[in-house]
């Protein structure tokens, strides 16, 4: 069983549109309905897995800050976005997820398209833990790591 949201994910990248782009627009468009304020970054959902999301937030004046690069919230609304493609993604269906904290560290300019990743190991989702640790990163197209960190999910049975 899958949540609906990547069944919807899964369905759209069926289309075969121009290598599934029409696919992956349409689902990010859906996605930001859902959530609106991940709107604000103009994202594009480019992977979502079990275990690991990739999003991109694009260097746009509207994501820029005074310095003129990709500002580092918005890197960070990014990653909170992969987190969550991530989190649908991979959930057991008898349990429930929600973010509890985000730790982060800023570690060069984002001086053009961000790649924001979020990646877990599977046994993370197995077990009793109730704090599960969400690997993430940000990436330029060279490979620089912009912002490097951890969002922290709080998984709990579902009630019955």
């Amino acid at each position: 069983m899958t949540t609906p949201l990547h069944a919807f994910w899964k369905s759209a990248n069926s289309l075969p549109v121009i290598g599934g782009l029409l696919g992956k627009r349409i689902f990010t468009l859906a996605y930001t309905f859902k959530a609106p304020y991940f709107g604000s970054i103009a994202p594009r959902v480019v992977n979502m897995l079990p275990n690991r999301a990739e999003v991109v937030v694009p260097n746009r004046r509207r994501n820029r800050n005074h310095i003129g690069t990709v500002h580092a919230i918005a890197v960070c609304n990014g990653l909170e976005m992969a987190m969550g493609a991530l989190a649908e993604a991979t959930v057991p269906d008898d349990k429930r997820w929600l973010p509890k904290g985000m730790e982060v560290a800023y570690l060069a300019k984002s001086t053009g398209d961000v790649t924001c990743v979020a990646e877990t190991d599977q046994d993370q989702w197995d077990g009793d833990d109730r704090d599960l640790p969400v690997r993430v990163r940000a990436t330029l197209d060279d490979g620089t790591v912009v912002v490097q960190g951890t969002i922290h999910l709080w998984v709990t049975p579902k009630k019955k």
